[in-house]
């Protein structure tokens, strides 16, 4: 497995703690039967659950440029050390930013984001050009 391909793999890890992590304060927040209604009227959320909530859509957002990245990285065969880096760097941020969003970390968060942001867009530069 090339490292950009084990990069993607970790980063559906991330993904699912991503969801485990919102659910469960979800659950805190509204109890279980709550959770397991349609959840259709506004419920009054705590400021976590609401800031996992917001990481987990943004972090849903991300992981398709991402895809897109490594599966350009791989038909093209231009994975190299830089690739792989990009690969690892986006992976870490996106690891950094959930914390750092349900916590608050200001300005950080968006350091987190624009680092990934920009390793992805690095591989696919570096996959078309």
């Amino acid at each position: 497995m090339t490292p950009d391909l084990a990069a993607l793999a970790a980063t559906v890890l991330i993904h699912l703690a991503a969801v485990l992590w919102s659910q469960k304060s979800l659950e805190a927040d509204i109890g279980r039967e709550g959770n397991l209604a349609p959840r259709d009227g506004t419920q009054d959320l705590s400021q976590r659950t609401e800031r996992l909530r917001r990481a987990l859509g943004n972090h849903t957002e991300n992981i398709g440029p991402f895809i897109i990245a490594v599966v350009l990285v791989q038909f093209t065969g231009s994975g190299s050390w830089f690739t792989a880096a990009c690969a690892w760097t986006y992976v870490v941020a996106r690891a950094l930013y959930l914390p750092a969003y349900a916590l608050g970390w200001v300005p950080w968060r968006s350091y987190l984001y624009f680092a990934g942001l920009l390793a992805t867009l690095a591989m696919i530069g570096t996959a078309i050009l």
